[in-house]
């Protein structure tokens, strides 16, 4: 048996939409209690498995997305904000550079890495390869920097192009 916590916003969602769903893909029996605690319920494997897809579901992943996780080939990562920014105004800044004007920042980034991420709470989250993660990785940590969306988005392409030409994309 496992036990995690989460937002309880997203256990409501979980429980509301998709319990059976995520019982019938995740091979456990998942049960809420105390509106956020989730406790999984099956052979040992398939509670790891379900305990991450759970817990990247936590961090404001659409599920399917969260199930990418059960692929060998697919990692999740994630920066606590508050670890690097004591005011929550720099918080709510640093979450609107990430994201961008309508978003577009946030799918530039996605685009170009082909890495899913989240913006939820005071954490930004990934799901994707190996290459994927380190590629949208450049490009976050020089924005949480300070540094500018064009520096970012070079130092991201150049870091795609150096991938490519090793193989590993």
């Amino acid at each position: 048996m496992e036990q995690i916590l989460i937002p309880i916003e997203r256990a409501k969602l979980l429980e509301k939409k998709m319990l059976a769903k995520a019982e019938s893909r995740l091979h456990c029996k998942i049960g809420i209690h105390d509106e956020n605690q989730v406790v999984i319920n099956g052979k040992p494997y398939d509670e790891y498995n379900a305990k991450n897809i759970l817990q990247a579901f936590g961090r404001g992943f659409p599920f399917d997305t969260s199930c990418k996780l059960l692929s060998e080939n697919y990692y999740f990562k994630y920066i606590d904000l508050r670890d690097m920014f004591r005011n929550k105004e720099q918080v709510r800044r640093i979450k609107a550079r990430i994201i961008g004007e309508d978003g577009r920042a946030k799918a530039y980034m996605e685009s170009i890495s082909e890495a899913d991420i989240a913006i939820y709470g005071d954490t930004i989250s990934l799901i994707g390869t190996i290459e994927g993660i380190h590629i949208a990785t450049v490009a976050i940590e020089i924005l949480l920097g300070g540094g500018t969306h064009k520096t970012a988005y070079k130092a991201m392409e150049d870091a795609r192009r150096k991938a490519k030409e090793a193989g590993l994309l």
